[in-house]
């Protein structure tokens, strides 16, 4: 059993406040863990408005496969018209 950890900065250039920032990650966080079945938590930033970090955890049967759903999470939050991905972190 592997696992695959990284953590994804972005920009949210359509928050006005910290509650439009609340908004949007809290909507990323569900979809994801929804969709992708994986472990979210915001890790940091939690007051700047127009910024977001949240740190993804997967477990995966093997290494290409935790390493294919990272990468498809990934490419999930690139086509999120909501957020600009500015870095990602991979442990």
């Amino acid at each position: 059993m592997d696992a695959a950890v990284f953590e994804v900065v972005f920009t949210i250039p359509g928050a006005q406040s910290l509650k439009d920032k609340r908004m949007v990650v809290k909507s990323i966080k569900e979809r994801c863990r929804n969709r992708f079945n994986v472990s979210v938590v915001e890790s940091g930033d939690n007051d700047k408005w127009q910024l977001g970090r949240l740190g993804f955890a997967l477990a995966a049967v093997g290494f290409s496969e935790a390493g294919h759903a990272e990468q498809t999470i990934i490419d999930y939050l690139y086509n999120d018209d909501r957020i600009q991905i500015v870095e990602i972190v991979r442990d």
